[in-house]
């Protein structure tokens, strides 16, 4: 029997001297993207939650500086990743309404901004739960196999790479804002990777064999949680590991890993920015786009970093 492999990635900006995605030799025909808004690239445009960002200043460095739902000013992981595996230069959005029969064998987008693995932070966020993405791609399987015929499906889908980013809106705001918080933390995070474990068995069952999961970001130094212990240093208590990472930043290229490039440290977790939110002139100096997202150039780096090591 096939076995489903699994790698876990660490979302952290590690020190990586290069600013182009590195193109790796695809094994991959095609990229799956399920979870948060790392990874989603326009599927909550149509849908009724302030977590969508399919307006300006967001997408201002992509392809013809067009807000395309996609949290951040460019390109997010899930672009980056396919790009750099020679897959296609976008990972599109399976609730694209230009998504066409084309798109299909190549893979798309099923994540969804403000999802995570408990039922209710897509709730409390009006988003698309996980379950309900895991729906969306079994109405995919239908049209691809309509599309390339279902041994070509099935060649595909187990053949392909599958994303998965889960956990920071959990931690962030269910855990911290809701009445999660009553039990010990140990004890709900054992309730999140029971969760991800059943997602990831019911992948499998629907013949996913090869998967990447993100980890949480620093959520500790998110510009949203410094500006709440006062801004100068990453929250201890949030994030103990992401502390010593500030020191590095310069070497890349940032000169501020403190403030959002998009309304400094004046949005709360959760709180998209706008045009009258005020934003930098270069981005790609930033680690952070807004309240909590990295820009194009620290994803950039997380990706190469990434890549380089599954060459």
């Amino acid at each position: 029997m096939d076995r489903l492999h699994i790698e876990t990635l660490l979302m952290i900006v590690l020190v990586f001297f290069g600013n182009n995605v590195p193109i790796v030799s695809a094994a991959f025909p095609a990229l799956f993207a399920f979870g948060d808004s790392i990874l989603d690239t326009g599927n909550n445009n149509n849908l009724q939650t302030i977590s969508k960002c399919n307006f300006p200043p967001y997408g201002r460095d992509f392809d013809g500086g067009k807000p395309t739902g996609r949290f951040g000013n460019g390109k997010v992981p899930s672009d980056l990743i396919a790009e750099g595996l020679g897959i296609k230069n976008t990972l599109p959005a399976y609730n694209d309404p230009n998504l066409g029969a084309q798109d299909l064998p190549t893979g798309v987008c099923f994540a969804s901004g403000g999802s995570g693995s408990d039922n209710v932070t897509s709730s409390l966020l009006r988003v698309i739960s996980l379950s309900d993405q895991l729906g969306m791609f079994k109405d995919y399987i239908g049209k691809l196999s309509s599309t390339v015929g279902q041994q070509n499906a099935s060649n595909i889908i187990s053949n392909s790479l599958f994303l998965l980013s889960v956990g920071n809106n959990d931690i962030a705001i269910t855990y911290s804002s809701s009445g999660r918080r009553v039990m010990p933390f140990p004890s709900y995070a054992n309730l999140l990777v029971g969760w991800t474990s059943t997602f990831l068995k019911d992948l499998y069952g629907l013949g996913a064999r090869h998967v990447w999961v993100l980890s949480t970001l620093p959520l500790g130094c998110l510009p949203s949680v410094r500006a709440s212990v006062g801004g100068a240093q990453c929250n201890g208590s949030v994030n103990g590991l992401a502390v010593q990472y500030n020191g590095m930043l310069q070497q890349l290229g940032f000169i501020n890993a403190v403030n959002g490039c998009c309304g400094g440290m004046a949005l709360a977790f959760g709180q998209v920015c706008t045009l009258l939110t005020g934003q930098c002139v270069n981005p790609s100096r930033y680690i952070f786009w807004d309240f909590g997202h990295p820009t194009e150039k620290a994803y950039q780096i997380i990706v190469s970093s990434i890549l380089q090591n599954h060459k």
